[in-house]
């Protein structure tokens, strides 16, 4: 179907305001302005009974964390680890504050976001070194902070979701009930039909994605490991259930998608789901796509469901 209306007007007032694509920015620039946008979007933060952060020790240095407790209680809660998109190179602990709130009441569930390291600055892997340290470190300390450590999950958005699925990928890594992947990026070839076709100039586009793969990556050949490119993966059996949500109009559909049937073949529980007019970014919309809560609401019952699956296994 035709590009979402409030998509397209969003776009056409970028177009006449002549807003520069991120890609023709610098670094600064960039963080700055995906900033903005997203809390033009976003709509107000939900309130969560407890917000706080802290610190969790990292491979390259203390690493900050936000810890979203939805109820007052004492006992351990389900978890789920949340990993913010932005290539890589954009976002921070801040950026994801609105989607995190959102996932914390409607699981409910406890959410911690992690602030990894980010390109060009700590280039691959540095930030998949965090990410596993992190959750590593979460389930080893799960009492400290409150965490059911049999009901524990990963989820993320974009580069969020490509870090969400390394993490799966890490074998000595703790037992995960499951993982949800919006919109992740998973091959970083990306020769794919969408890529070809969602190459609008003023859009997240092909461009956009060699930008950020370009800042992520210190050599093109780094791209052939499945820590950066988890389609790539030999053996996919044993991961956790996933949820992979993707858009119609979006470059990184084709990769997500085919990542979800590699899930499938390897014997992996999947459920895979292309929200039609969408383009990259929406579940990050709230404010202004219906669409993004319609996600949510897939993403909350997906985590709830195994999340009650393993107090009942």
């Amino acid at each position: 179907m035709p590009l979402d209306p409030t998509l397209r007007a969003m776009r056409d007032h970028a177009v006449a305001a002549g807003v520069r694509p991120l890609y023709e920015l610098s670094i600064e620039e960039a963080r700055a302005a995906d900033l903005a946008a997203i809390r033009a979007t976003a709509g107000a933060g939900e309130p969560v009974r407890h917000v706080t952060d802290r610190h969790v020790p990292g491979p390259g240095g203390d690493l900050p964390i936000r810890v979203y407790r939805p109820v007052d209680t004492a006992e351990p809660l389900p978890t789920a680890v949340y990993f913010f998109g932005g290539g890589w190179a954009l976002g921070s602990i801040d950026t994801s504050d609105e989607i995190c709130r959102a996932l914390a009441n409607a699981v409910p569930c406890q959410v911690i976001t992690v602030g990894y390291r980010l390109a060009p600055e700590h280039r691959f892997p540095a930030a998949v070194d965090d990410c596993r340290a992190a959750v590593g470190w979460i389930a080893a300390n799960a009492a400290e902070l409150g965490v059911d450590p049999d009901r524990l999950a990963v989820a993320g958005d974009s580069a969020g979701g490509n870090l969400a699925a390394a993490v799966t990928l890490d074998r000595a890594g703790p037992d995960l009930a499951a993982q949800v992947l919006v919109y992740p990026n998973t091959d970083h070839r990306g020769d794919t039909g969408s890529m070809r076709e969602n190459d609008d100039p003023a859009a997240f586009n092909r461009r956009s994605v060699a930008w950020y793969w370009g800042h992520y990556l210190a050599r093109p050949e780094d791209g052939l490991d499945p820590s950066a490119s988890p389609l790539l993966a030999e053996d996919l059996t044993g991961l956790p259930p996933a949820l992979v949500i993707t858009a119609e109009h979006d470059p990184l559909r084709d990769e997500g998608e085919w990542y979800a049937e590699r899930l499938r073949e390897a014997g992996v529980p999947v459920v895979a789901t292309r929200y039609a007019g969408m383009a990259h970014g929406f579940f990050a919309m709230s404010g202004v796509v219906d669409a993004a809560g319609e996600a949510r609401a897939e993403v909350a019952a997906f985590l709830r469901g195994h999340f009650e699956r393993r107090v009942h296994a």
